[in-house]
């Protein structure tokens, strides 16, 4: 089969790989989605190395082959599944309540440090799918298996209430799918980008307020729109450093920030920012294996239209052109669809 690997330095091919075959415990996916996620860019821009795995963790298809040991209850040829995309020890405190990605012996993360889905199948633990209901497409499905799942993790991190105003900076997948997902549970939503583009898909998801942080004091631009007293929840989906700290500043006394954007880093004053306001700020990292569940089962119930994420579609032969574009970090969410 033909896989997609990303060299570093923004160079990628397609490789060849043998179809996989499962062994005890495990089963074979057939890819149907896999969705480009921010995280993907850290690793296409990354320096050349070595070691080279089959790129893409948001994966979401069928079950075609199951390996001796599993129970049908957790997996059956045909089952319509996503796949939560680590996998640790099992036994730990932490994987026992579904978040291998905090396993104390370390884990894989699949696509990553393991094989991925930019591919047309895909082994993996049988414990890590996630039955996908019915009512949802396989790309919704993927967009769940991380940048969804990760912007309803923060949410839930956040524990965002129908009353409340939360402001979100950066309106990529992320950014975009917690705008979407903070509606639907009642919020009004302050959106921030720099990109016209994505402010712009931020009005179409539903956001009550966009601001551009290039034209505006941002914590003032808050404020103004909270009577004054800023917002009672942010969340930074951008990583950059100025605005990881506006997330903080622009947070109003007793209220929470949370940062869910991977790697940099951020500098404010942790008395006058944090202290002295009982100002809460938490980290979110992606959700548990129930957590992704439960994010699914929100989205049908709700009928939200998480498609609508997806601005761009790919084969496996567009991977190049495909990842050219999602780096300039103006579209919406790109798949590719086999």
């Amino acid at each position: 089969m033909k896989a997609v690997v990303f060299l570093g330095d923004r160079e990628l091919e397609l490789m060849e790989f043998p179809d996989p075959t499962p062994g005890p415990d495990e089963v074979v996916l057939e890819i149907k989605a896999s969705g480009m996620c921010g995280s993907d860019l850290h690793h296409y821009r990354a320096p050349k190395r070595d070691t080279l795995h089959i790129a893409g963790h948001e994966p979401c298809g069928v079950v075609v082959a199951v390996g001796d040991g599993v129970p049908e209850a957790q997996a059956r040829v045909g089952d319509r599944v996503m796949d939560h995309h680590y996998h640790g020890c099992g036994v730990c405190k932490h994987c026992r309540e579904g978040w291998s990605q905090l396993c104390v012996d370390g884990t894989i993360v699949f696509g990553s440090t393991g094989h991925g889905a930019h591919a047309k199948y895909m082994k993996v633990p049988a414990h890590t799918v996630v039955k996908l209901p019915d009512a949802l497409s396989f790309k919704t499905g993927a967009a769940i298996s991380c940048g969804t799942g990760t912007a309803y993790g923060a949410l839930k991190r956040l524990d965002l209430a129908g009353d409340e105003t939360i402001a979100i900076f950066g309106q990529g997948p992320v950014g975009l799918s917690a705008t979407q997902l903070a509606k639907a549970m009642g919020a009004r939503v302050i959106a921030l980008d720099i990109s016209s583009e994505r402010r712009d898909l931020a009005r179409k998801f539903g956001a009550d307020e966009v601001v551009d942080p290039m034209a505006n004091d941002v914590v003032e631009a808050i404020r103004e729109l909270t009577h004054g007293e800023g917002a009672q929840k942010t969340l930074d989906c951008s990583s950059n450093p100025e605005a990881r700290r506006a997330a903080v500043q622009s947070v109003r006394t007793w209220g929470t920030a949370c940062f869910v954007g991977e790697r940099g880093e951020v500098t404010f004053d942790v008395s006058n920012d944090l202290l002295r306001r009982q100002v809460t700020l938490v980290g979110s990292w992606t959700f548990s294996k129930n957590g992704q569940a439960d994010c699914a089962e929100f989205i049908a119930d709700r009928k939200i239209d998480v498609d609508a994420l997806f601005t761009h579609e790919f084969t496996l032969d567009q991977a190049e052109d495909a990842y050219k574009l999602f780096d300039s970090q103006t579209t919406g969410k790109g798949v590719f669809l086999m």
